[in-house]
Parts: structure tokens; C-alpha cells; sequence
């Protein structure tokens, strides 16, 4: 999916969108009719952000048919201020989660954007410039920190990278 998708492009895509995100080469995507309002996401990626802890998902997991009919109701809950995100998939395996923009951001730990401005945080860029008391990087300092097993380890890396050349 390229672009922003409306609520009937994804409706009409589940399979698709399960398809993509089995084969691992579809990240969390935004959609909706007026802007970035839903978030579809991997049930993977929302496990690895700790979603289950940090809201509240009930054990039942919806079909892609299910789905199909009520997308429309969650994408206005959302439009509200309101609703809780889904998990949905084939057979009761949870394979995809869609929710709002808000509880993404909130999924990623991710600052809110300020009032007025339309933020899409699936395509949300962060500034990478070093902060001003910032210095490189120092491998063996870092180690040093560690202790004495992490400077073995580091040791053994060395000599093995030495070895193999």
C-alpha cells in the first residue's frame, strides 16, 4: 500500500494486508478518510512494544470478514477520542492489530503531536543530530564500565577478528 489508504482501501485489502505482513515486508501503516486516523500494525510488532500490558485487549480475536464490518465503527470511535484497538486475524490466531494514531504513539512511547498538527507516526522522523555534550563512542571506556567479563568478551571478539583475517 502506497500513500495514505482510505477506511474502504483497507477494508477492501485485509487479505492483503495479512499476506504482507506474514512474508515480514509490511511495517505499521496509517489510513483513513481524513488523514492519518487508524493504525494497522503486525500483532508481532505490537507484542514486541508491549501492547498487551499498556492496553487493555480483550481475548477474542476478530476475523478479516468480521473486521471488514466493523472497520468503519472503530475508525469513528477514533474520530471521537475514543476506542480500543483490535486484534484480528484467521482462524482466532492474532496475526494484526489496528488502532488509533494516539494509542500508536503511545504503543512506541512516542511524544503527541502539538494540537492542530496532523502527524502520521508510522512515517515520523526524529532528529538524529548529537546533543552538544555528545562525544563518540568509546568501545573500550564502554567495556571498562562493564567490568571485567565484558572486557574478556571484548578481548575474545578482538582475537577472533584478528584470527579470521
Amino acid at each position: 500500500m502506497s500513500g495514505l489508504a482510505s477506511v474502504d482501501e483497507v477494508r477492501a485489502d485485509l487479505s492483503e494486508v495479512l499476506r504482507r505482513f506474514r512474508a515480514e515486508r509490511l511495517w505499521a501503516f496509517s489510513f483513513g478518510d481524513g488523514g492519518p486516523e487508524a493504525v494497522m500494525l503486525s500483532y508481532d510488532e505490537f507484542e514486541d512494544l508491549g501492547g498487551a500490558h499498556k492496553f487493555a485487549v480483550g481475548d477474542e480475536v476478530v476475523s478479516p470478514e468480521e473486521l471488514a464490518g466493523r472497520l468503519g465503527g472503530i475508525v469513528e470511535a477514533v474520530r471521537r477520542g475514543g476506542g480500543v484497538p483490535v486484534v484480528w486475524g484467521v482462524d482466532g490466531e492474532p496475526e494484526a492489530v489496528v488502532m488509533s494514531t494516539a494509542q500508536y504513539r503511545e504503543l512506541r512511547g512516542d511524544d503527541q503531536p502539538p494540537a492542530g498538527v496532523v502527524d502520521d507516526p508510522t512515517v515520523r522522523v526524529y532528529a538524529s543530530e548529537p546533543l552538544p555534550g555528545s562525544r563518540p563512542l568509546d568501545l573500550d571506556e564502554w567495556a571498562a564500565r562493564m567490568g571485567p567479563e565484558t572486557q574478556e568478551i571484548l578481548e575474545e571478539l578482538r582475537r577472533e577478528d584478528r584470527e579470521g583475517r
